[in-house]
């Protein structure tokens, strides 16, 4: 179901399709699309060496104190290389801006390699779908189509129809007893999907299907709050083992996992239409939902020992209000009234100052935390966090503007 009508009644002074009265608009999209802009000018001039950018160099984070990127190179040890060409297809969409256009190019092209090496784990839709896929829809370029297609049957080839998932880690099935899936992988079946309408081997489609089956069945309690892993004996298939990663615990709900989640589903729904996964993602989302502080943005895990004082993680507000946006095209009117609202108040925190990096780092947004029990990351800009974040306000500005969410 597509209730554009319902979500336009509700964000629009114009429109009373849903609660009969005018509301404002509670997000100034264009605003914040515009800072979003004014930052990728910054951080691409503190990218320059004189008259020339190293465009293998991809934005990671900014550490909480610091005020300039730290980049990585683009290869196989760093899963967040397409959020940064990403962000950059994101704002040439917003801008029409051929220079951004061309930097997008650039950066994107420095991950081509992906497609002609063996997969070693699943970040590989992170890694191409985010930087080809946004590239290929906005230009249409045969080039990233065959990129893509390329790195989709790549990304099949971690998938045990024992088990029926994609392995996430091959170098960490020693450490966690077998073949582990963890939640993040639900946001790299969109490539799988894709390829498989777009001149792919169909079985990409199978592949995609059973995966978010086997991840329904095994990675979530009976409240719907999730686990960030799972794991499977190899020959047997049998799920062995449920644990976190970057969570606080085994038991607590992980925010940022449990956002890949939402996300996650959203978008199989999307694909499949089967309403089993409409569902159950509603069952996701509202557990998330009514665990959020008042300013909606959660912290790092919803059982962290120490909440109120607790590291927040905008990045897991940024995908889950992206997700929200999406989700509410699909429900009943109640459900997306309520979902919409929600991604609103999400992107109204995440434009305050308590969330705007603004003068203090080139970044989009602050208090991000990438991997707690590591030490790594806690209160910083994350690139994940920014890509998210303008992704949301774009689809925000679609709904403002009576269309559906995923319209091009």
């Amino acid at each position: 179901m597509r209730l554009k009508n319902v979500l336009y009644g509700l964000s629009f002074c114009m429109c009373v399709a849903c609660t009969g009265k005018q509301q404002e608009r509670k997000v100034d999209v264009d605003e914040a699309l515009n800072y979003c802009d004014e930052q990728v000018h910054r951080a691409l001039s503190e990218f320059h060496n004189g008259d020339s950018i190293d465009y293998t160099l991809m934005p990671k984070n900014i550490l909480s104190g610091q005020n300039t990127w730290f980049c990585k190179p683009a290869d196989k040890e760093e899963w967040t290389g397409g959020f940064w060409p990403g962000v950059l297809w994101y704002d040439y969409e917003a801008t029409q801006n051929d220079s951004i256009k061309e930097e997008a190019e650039k950066y994107t092209a420095s991950l081509k390699f992906f497609a002609e090496i063996p997969a070693y784990d699943h970040d590989l839709g992170f890694l191409i779908f985010c930087s080809y896929g946004n590239g290929y829809r906005l230009t249409h370029n045969p080039e990233y189509k065959k990129v893509i297609l390329a790195v989709a049957d790549s990304l099949a080839t971690l998938y045990n129809p024992k088990v029926g998932t994609i392995l996430s880690w091959p170098r960490n099935i020693e450490m966690l007893g077998g073949h582990n899936t963890i939640m993040d992988n639900m946001i790299n079946l969109e490539m799988l999907f894709w390829a498989a309408k777009n001149g792919g081997n169909k079985n990409l489609y199978d592949i995609a299907v059973s995966h978010a089956d086997k991840t329904m069945q095994n990675h979530f309690r009976s409240d719907y709050s999730s686990f960030h892993v799972a794991v499977y004996d190899t020959l047997t298939g049998k799920c062995i083992k449920r644990c976190t990663h970057q969570g606080y615990s085994d038991d607590s709900m992980w925010a940022r996992g449990q956002a890949w989640a939402i996300y996650g589903f959203t978008m199989v729904y999307r694909e499949t239409k089967d309403p089993k996964y409409l569902d159950f993602v509603q069952k996701v989302t509202d557990v998330y939902l009514k665990r959020l502080p008042e300013d909606y943005i959660p912290y790092w895990d919803f059982d962290a020992p120490d909440i109120p004082n607790a590291p927040k993680d905008a990045s897991a507000a940024c995908v889950v209000a992206s997700a929200l946006l999406e989700l509410s095209e699909y429900c009943e009117p109640e459900n997306a009234r309520r979902y919409s609202e929600a991604a609103e108040k999400m992107l109204v925190s995440l434009a305050s100052p308590a969330y705007r990096s603004g003068d203090r780092a080139s970044s989009f947004l602050l208090h991000s935390t990438g991997h707690y029990p590591n030490n790594s990351e806690i209160d910083a800009s994350i690139i994940y966090a920014d890509y998210y974040y303008i992704e949301a306000l774009l689809r925000l500005k679609r709904v403002y503007e009576g269309k559906d969410v995923l319209d091009n």
